[in-house]
């Protein structure tokens, strides 16, 4: 077995998801079984080892963290974080700050992870609040939409803090030199759109930023940009709009095709297509953005494949020294604005 300081170590909120803690047990297992990474399940112990008894794990990189109490969706944040001080989500999350994980997941809420991650590991320079990002339009696959539900009412600043931040992410996991970035509007025109835009796009041009004014929803699948920048509200609609896309068209398909290609085929062609328009679920994953800390959330009603996709990303994160790049980004960002 590998020792546990020598390999990325990744905490893992067991308890957190629809179909916890079965079907991530079964996913941390499955990412340990490939020797990327040392696992710390955090969550009940009996419950964790009856989960554990049912695969040969005892010679894998696992290690069970105790905890009591979970945060579930629709609990009040900030509230249950005072009320449950040792839920699972608060545990994994304190791992992270005391250095004994180099990240940390969970499937669970997402508004008790970002107030974890925002109270527990703080805010990065700049950042009033975290933000959720990532692909979202499968056959726009790098282009980085934030936000995307967790910040619904923004300012100018927030909206330019997402736009560094989306910069630093195409430029961390896609490699790209020098990202475009956009506001996502009703009109590509200059002017086009409320007074949120207008007044942001006066804080974008002075940014340093690769800014590229404003671009259409239809632009987005065409790969416009590299970094689309909305608030929460329009950013959730989009990423729930093209998931239902997905999976109707996808019964359509079948529904159409059922006659006419084999069986095998069929699937294989439909598995693909839902997998495009699905990106946040078929990718398990994504990093808070904006925390100073690795703290990947996942869809929650991932399954265990799901789950060994984001506990992946987490290690990638990791790998790419995806936070350190993030807070200098931010910082170069605010003495622009200073000056």
């Amino acid at each position: 077995m590998a020792s546990e300081n020598e390999i990325v170590r990744i905490a893992v909120d067991a308890m957190g998801g629809d179909h916890a803690p079965s079907e991530v047990v079964r996913g941390a297992v499955q990412f340990a079984s490939t020797g990327q990474g040392y696992v710390l399940l955090v969550g009940d112990p009996e419950a964790l080892q009856v989960e554990l008894s049912q695969y040969d794990s005892s010679r894998l990189p696992i290690r069970v963290i105790p905890s009591e109490g979970v945060i579930h969706e629709g609990e009040q944040p900030a509230l249950a974080l005072r009320q449950k001080p040792k839920a699972s989500v608060l545990i994994s999350t304190g791992l992270v700050k005391r250095g004994m994980a180099d990240a940390c997941v969970t499937i669970g809420s997402t508004g008790a992870a970002m107030a974890a991650a925002a109270v527990i590991l703080g805010l990065a320079k700049g950042v009033e609040r975290p933000a959720l990002g990532g692909p979202v339009v499968g056959i726009a696959a790098e282009t980085c939409i934030l936000d995307l539900g967790a910040n619904v009412d923004c300012r100018p600043r927030q909206l330019l803090s997402f736009g560094a931040i989306g910069d630093i992410f195409a430029r961390s996991f896609w490699g790209h030199d020098n990202p475009r970035v956009a506001l996502l509007s009703v009109g590509a025109e200059a002017g086009k759109g409320n007074r949120q835009v207008s007044e942001t796009t006066e804080m974008f041009e002075q940014s340093g930023l690769n800014f590229i004014g404003n671009i259409e929803a239809n632009d987005v699948p065409k790969g416009a940009a590299e970094v689309v920048v909305c608030d929460g509200f329009v950013g959730n609609i989009v990423m729930k709009l093209t998931e239902g896309l997905g999976q109707r068209l996808t019964e359509r398909l079948r529904e159409s095709l059922n006659d006419k290609l084999p069986e095998a085929d069929l699937d294989a062609l439909l598995d693909d297509f839902y997998g495009i328009n699905n990106v946040v679920e078929t990718r398990g994953g994504g990093p808070l953005l904006g925390v100073n800390g690795v703290s990947v959330v996942g869809h929650g009603s991932a399954s265990a494949d799901a789950v060994e996709r984001a506990i992946g990303m987490a290690k990638l994160a990791v790998d790419i020294d995806f936070i350190p790049r993030m807070n200098r980004q931010l910082e170069e960002l605010e003495s622009r604005l200073e000056a």
